[in-house]
C-alpha cells in the first residue's frame, strides 16, 4: 500500500516530478586564482564583519576545538543521550520507536567539500541494525537520491530536500513495511532550476563557494569562503532572489537554503512520516529524532509539542535548542544507535513495527 500526504492543498503539492538533472548537483569550488585554497585558513582569523546575520552565522557555526566541551548549565539541561540511556530505555518501554536521523554532521562529519561527507562502514552498520528493529528515517536537507546514495540501506525512509521529498523503504516487501512517497512543491522545480543557473554565475565572483542543487531547494556553501567575505554571499544570494517572492532564505551551519515559501520543513516532515505510519494520535509512539542544524530544530519544536519521544542535539557547543538531550559528534550517535539496536535484543516490551 502507497501512502500519500492528507495536508491541505494550499499549503503543499503533492506531485511525481523528475529527478534534478544529472551532474546537475554541484557548482565547482571557486578557488583563490594563483594559490590553492585552505578553508580552515579562510574561515579564522579574518576581520569581524558588524551585522546581525553575520554574528547570528557565528552562532550557528561556532569555530570551537576538536575536544570542546558543554558548560555545566548547558548539559543539564540538555544531558548527553549516552549517559541518560538507561533512562531514556525506561521511557520507552512498551512503546514504538521510531528513528529520525539527520545526515550531515549527524551520520557524516562535517566536511569542507559537501560532496565528500561519506559516512563510515561503521555507521552504516549502525543505522542497518537500529533499522532491523524500528522503522528509520533519513531526514536531509540533500536531494533524497543523493543521500541515499551516501547511505547506501534500502530499507529506510528518505525525506530529501528538508522533508520535501519523501519516498521509502525500497524493499518495502522484505521489509513488511509501508510505502511511502511525498512531494511537496513540485510547481516550484523550474523557478528552482532558473535560481540555480543564476547564482553559480553570481558565485564565480567569491573564492571559495559552492551552490549544491538539492531538486527542491538550493544551498550556497562558504565553509571555505574568507570570514570578511561572507556578507558578500548574504548579499548576493538576497539581490537574486528579491525578484522570486515565492522562494525564501534560511540559514545552517556556513551554508544559506533557498526553499520554495511553503509550510513545510523538517517538522512537517516527520509528522507525515508518523500519519503516514499509522502512529498519528496514539500515545505508545516514542519518536526519536537526532540532528546537528538549525534546520533540525523544527523537528525538535514537533516533539516537544507533541510530549512524546525526545530531540537529540549533535553538538560540541552550547546552543540554543529545543533539543531535550545532546550528543558530541558522530562518533557518539554511532555508540547510541548501537547502544539501541543491542537494547532490542535485552527489552522484550519495547514494541517492533506494527
Amino acid at each position: 500500500m502507497t501512502k500519500h500526504a492528507a495536508y491541505p492543498s494550499e499549503d503543499v503539492v503533492a506531485a511525481v516530478a523528475a529527478p534534478a538533472p544529472a551532474g546537475r548537483h554541484f557548482t565547482s569550488f571557486q578557488p583563490l586564482k594563483g594559490a590553492s585554497l585552505d578553508c580552515k585558513k579562510h574561515a579564522s582569523g579574518a576581520a569581524v564583519v558588524g551585522g546581525s546575520w553575520f554574528e547570528s552565522m557565528k552562532a550557528s557555526s561556532p569555530r570551537c576545538a576538536a575536544d570542546a566541551e558543554h558548560g555545566d548549565d548547558w548539559m543539564e539541561k540538555h544531558p548527553s543521550a549516552l549517559a541518560s540511556f538507561e533512562s531514556l530505555l525506561a521511557a520507552a518501554k512498551g512503546k514504538q520507536i521510531v528513528m529520525f536521523l539527520d545526515y550531515d554532521g549527524t551520520l557524516s562529519p562535517i566536511v569542507e567539500d559537501p560532496d565528500r561527507a561519506v559516512m563510515s562502514e561503521e555507521m552504516r552498520e549502525a543505522v542497518r541494525r537500529v533499522a532491523e528493529h524500528f522503522p528509520t528515517a533519513i531526514v536531509s536537507g540533500r536531494c533524497r537520491d543523493k543521500v541515499f546514495n551516501f547511505v547506501k540501506l534500502t530499507e529506510l525512509y528518505y525525506a530529501g530536500s528538508h522533508g520535501m521529498d519523501i519516498q521509502g523503504p525500497a524493499n518495502h516487501l522484505q521489509a513488511n513495511a509501508e510505502v511511502v512517497h511525498f512531494q511537496a512543491g513540485s510547481e516550484f522545480l523550474p523557478v528552482i532550476e532558473e535560481v540555480f543557473g543564476t547564482l553559480t554565475a553570481k558565485m564565480e565572483a567569491i573564492a571559495g563557494t559552492k551552490v549544491e542543487h538539492n531538486k527542491y531547494c538550493l544551498s550556497v556553501h562558504f565553509r571555505c569562503v574568507r570570514e570578511e567575505e561572507w556578507n558578500a554571499v548574504n548579499d548576493e544570494v538576497r539581490s537574486v532572489l528579491k525578484d522570486y517572492p515565492n522562494l525564501k532564505l534560511t540559514h545552517g551551519r556556513k551554508v544559506l537554503e533557498i526553499r520554495p515559501s511553503i509550510k513545510w520543513d523538517k517538522g512537517k516532515a516527520l509528522e507525515f512520516l508518523l500519519q503516514s505510519l499509522g502512529y498519528a494520535g496514539r500515545n505508545d509512539v516514542f519518536p526519536i529524532y537526532i540532528g546537528d542544524d538549525r534546520t533540525d530544530e523544527d523537528a525538535f519544536k514537533v516533539l516537544r509539542n507533541m510530549g512524546q519521544g525526545i530531540g537529540i542535539l549533535v553538538s560540541k557547543l552550547p546552543k540554543e535548542t529545543a533539543a531535550s538531550y545532546s550528543l558530541s559528534d558522530p562518533a557518539e550517535v554511532k555508540e547510541f544507535l548501537r547502544k539501541l539496536a543491542k537494547s532490542k535484543g535485552d527489552a522484550p516490551t519495547m514494541k517492533m513495527m506494527t
